[in-house]
């Protein structure tokens, strides 16, 4: 469901401005798309921390106008903390859109009670959708993921109509032998090991 953001218009602009409308608690954005003029708007800080907790990508205007629109980018403070300003994009119901969506495991792995650890490889992905269509995230389900299994890109479930805009064959998630194992594994030397005969030999060569 789409997150329903309240906007103003924005008259004064500027630096200055700025710096005032997000002391005030708002945040600037503004609405590009469909060969109409750019508006400049603010919303309150609060609702569009909400709307990206929730992980939405499109979203409701109100208030000074009426439209749906897609969060096009966020730009972030130097800590990545808060958001500084939003851009937006006009979408019309039926329009298809390309966006990044992000990951989430869910389930227990059977490998993992074999002594495997998870590996999620692809923490995103990228898709050509409707914009009504457009997932919070994309669920990757791992109940079935034994030691030495994976899934790959080809393997996620997206929305009907959509299209994985990547590589199919990569893997995002597998369940892999732990890297001290393998270390440890590697470490210990083979029966009749050539090098130990090797090394014995010098000792006594050098006496």
């Amino acid at each position: 469901m789409a997150e329903t953001l309240t906007v103003e218009l924005r008259t004064d602009l500027g630096k200055h401005h700025t710096r005032r409308l997000r002391r005030a608690g708002s945040i600037p954005a503004i609405l590009y798309g469909h060969k109409q003029e750019p508006v400049c708007l603010s919303i309150a800080a609060d609702e569009v921390d909400a709307a990206i907790r929730h992980g939405g990508r499109l979203v409701n205007l109100a208030g000074a106008m009426s439209d749906k629109a897609f969060i096009r980018d966020l730009q972030w403070d130097t800590f990545g903390l808060h958001v500084l300003h939003v851009d937006f994009s006009r979408i019309s119901e039926h329009e298809v859109v390309e966006v990044v969506v992000a990951i989430e495991l869910r389930g227990e792995a059977p490998g993992v009670r074999e002594g495997g650890v998870i590996k999620l490889s692809i923490h995103e992905v990228s898709l050509q959708v409707q914009a009504t269509a457009i997932p919070d995230k994309l669920f990757v389900n791992v109940n079935h993921l034994k030691l030495g299994d994976s899934i790959t890109v080809a393997q996620v479930e997206i929305p009907e109509g959509a299209k994985i805009l990547m590589d199919p064959e990569e893997i995002v998630v597998e369940c892999i032998q732990p890297a001290v194992e393998l270390e440890e594994a590697a470490a210990e030397p083979l029966p009749g090991e050539p090098e130990v005969i090797g090394r014995k030999k010098e000792d006594e060569e050098e006496e």
